[in-house]
C-alpha cells in the first residue's frame, strides 16, 4: 500500500471510530473499560484512545475521572425516582438558556461548527439522538464546566424509562422540522454572538418542547 493511501485509510478508520463514539454518547450510553470498549469495536486500544482524545479535545466527552462516573449515575438513577417529566423541562429552562448565552460568548470557532452541524437531523438519524447532541454541544461550548457537568445529570436523569412520557401517534415530520429550525435559530445566534438572542431562542425553543410535553400527557391540551 502507497504511503498516501495508508495515510488516508488510517485516517478513515479513526473518523469512523469517533462517529461511532460520537454516536454512543449521544444515545446517552455508559462507555465501558477502554479494553472492553477496544474489543466490542474491533480496533487496537491505542486507537481508541486516539479517538477518545479526539473527542475530550472537542468538549464532547468529560476526562477520566476514576470511580466517580458510576456513582453519578446511580445518583442519577435516585434522583429519577423522586421527579417527573414537567421538573426536569422546568430545571432545564432554569439552566439552558443560561448556557446557550454563555456559549455564543465563549464558544471557539470548532464548539460552534459542532453546534450548527448538530442544529439539523440528518434524513434517518435518531431524533432523540440528534436532539441531545445539539444541547450537548451547547453546554460543552458555554466555558462553565460545573454548569455542563449539572446539564449531564438533568438529561441522564430525563433519559430514565420512568420519565418517558408515551406518544399517543407517531411522532409528527413536521415538528421535528420545526425542532431543526428552533435548533438553527440558537446555532445562528452563538454564531453571531448575540447573547441575548441565544438566550430567548433557547427559552423559547424549552417552552414549546414543555408544551408538547404537556400535549402528551393531557391529549388535547393544546387545542384548548
Amino acid at each position: 500500500m502507497q504511503p498516501d493511501t495508508l495515510v488516508a485509510a488510517k485516517r478513515k478508520v479513526m473518523v469512523d471510530l469517533v462517529e461511532s463514539l460520537r454516536t454512543r454518547l449521544a444515545n446517552g450510553e455508559a462507555l465501558p473499560a477502554e479494553r472492553q470498549l477496544a474489543d466490542e469495536l474491533g480496533v487496537k486500544r491505542h486507537q481508541l484512545r486516539n479517538a477518545l482524545k479526539v473527542l475530550r479535545d472537542e468538549g464532547e466527552l468529560e476526562s477520566p475521572r476514576g470511580r466517580g462516573e458510576g456513582q453519578s449515575r446511580r445518583n442519577g438513577e435516585i434522583l429519577a425516582g423522586h421527579t417527573n417529566v414537567l421538573e426536569v423541562i422546568e430545571l432545564r429552562l432554569a439552566l439552558e438558556p443560561f448556557l446557550a448565552r454563555l456559549a455564543a460568548v465563549r464558544a471557539t470557532p470548532v464548539e460552534i461548527s459542532r453546534i450548527e452541524r448538530a442544529a439539523t437531523t440528518s434524513p434517518g438519524a435518531d431524533r432523540g439522538s440528534t436532539d441531545l447532541a445539539f444541547h450537548r454541544a451547547v453546554a460543552a461550548a458555554s466555558g462553565n464546566a460545573l454548569a455542563a457537568d449539572i446539564y449531564q445529570i438533568i438529561r441522564r436523569v430525563g433519559s430514565d424509562i420512568r420519565l418517558h412520557v408515551q406518544q399517543p401517534v407517531p411522532h409528527c415530520p413536521e415538528r421535528i422540522r420545526q425542532r431543526d429550525r428552533e435548533h438553527q435559530a440558537i446555532a445562528e445566534a452563538i454564531r453571531n454572538r448575540a447573547p441575548d438572542l441565544a438566550e430567548t431562542a433557547m427559552r423559547e425553543h424549552l417552552i414549546r418542547v414543555r408544551e408538547q410535553i404537556m400535549a402528551r400527557m393531557v391529549p388535547g391540551s393544546q387545542n384548548n
